[in-house]
């Protein structure tokens, strides 16, 4: 049973910071200009990235019979009130937000690898949870050479 909570509250956290990095591509896209297209659909797919994480995990938390995490993590409602903080100085040119953008990428890269370290984690568990971890670091990669490319 001990397992069984360790595991639903591993699967909900990371729910949680998939939440944080869904609010965080939808604000990212709003603080960037109209012309930024291709930008934003780039956080569009990223965005669906999360969504289909998020229910692959709440489909195994559903399958221990516990609630589904629904909100977000408090660092990340930190995170987006430094944001807001943060755009007020200096406004929303693209380097900014992806800059940010990868900041968010570098926390969602550690909660899983966090998730990954913990040894309750089930085999079948621990695969989907790599899966998933190895195509976040393709995306942080993305966005990291985007921030690059911007100046």
């Amino acid at each position: 049973m001990e397992n069984t909570q360790a595991t639903v509250q591993i699967l909900n956290d990371l729910i949680q910071i998939n939440n944080d990095r869904i609010e965080g591509y939808q604000r990212a896209s709003k603080d960037l200009k109209d012309d930024d297209v291709e930008l934003k659909s780039i956080f569009t797919r990223l965005i669906g990235q999360s969504q289909g994480y998020k229910l692959a995990l709440g489909t195994e938390v559903s399958a221990f019979g516990k609630d589904i995490e629904t909100g977000t993590t408090t660092s990340g409602k930190i995170h987006r009130v430094w944001l807001d903080v943060k755009a007020a100085f200096t406004g929303h040119d693209t380097h900014n937000v992806l800059e940010e953008c990868e900041f968010g990428e570098d926390a969602i890269l550690k909660a899983y690898r966090t998730a990954l370290e913990d040894e309750n984690l089930p085999a079948y568990l621990r695969e989907t949870i790599s899966q998933q971890e190895s195509e976040l670091l393709d995306a942080h990669d993305e966005i990291k050479a985007l921030r690059d490319s911007v100046h």
